[in-house]
């Protein structure tokens, strides 16, 4: 039986969550992904609170698909706050950027985002 607990690695719920989605966000989404692992090779995934999310130690980052949008979860206010300049024109929700399949975000911010956040929890 998984572990059901924070840590688990489960994949095989984050190829379901995509699975789901149409076409061409499952495209965005799925690149993403892959690019999230490429940078925190170490990181677990697993779908938590109903989104795909990535771990080191704490939630590292997450993403989601909406009706009209894909979101990329941060998970970290403050960082969003501390990037507004590099964030300018793209759709900001706390700390959630929001893009569409057809105006994905650039591969070197998030990989900017990412390194950043596992600074920020030590990992």
């Amino acid at each position: 039986m998984n572990n059901p607990g924070p840590n688990r690695h489960a994949p095989e719920e984050v190829d379901q969550y995509l699975a789901a989605l149409p076409v061409d966000q499952r495209a965005a989404l799925s690149e993403l992904r892959e690019w999230i692992r490429d940078i925190a090779p170490g990181c677990t995934e697993r779908v938590s609170y109903g989104i795909p999310i990535f771990r080191l130690k704490v939630d590292l980052v997450g993403l989601s698909a909406a009706k009209n949008h894909c979101a990329f979860h941060t998970m970290s206010p403050s960082l969003v706050e501390s990037m507004t300049e590099e964030l300018e024109g793209i759709k900001r929700l706390g700390a959630t950027l929001q893009f569409t399949a057809e105006s994905p975000l650039p591969k070197e911010l998030v990989e900017r985002i990412v390194n950043r956040r596992i600074e920020e929890i030590g990992s």
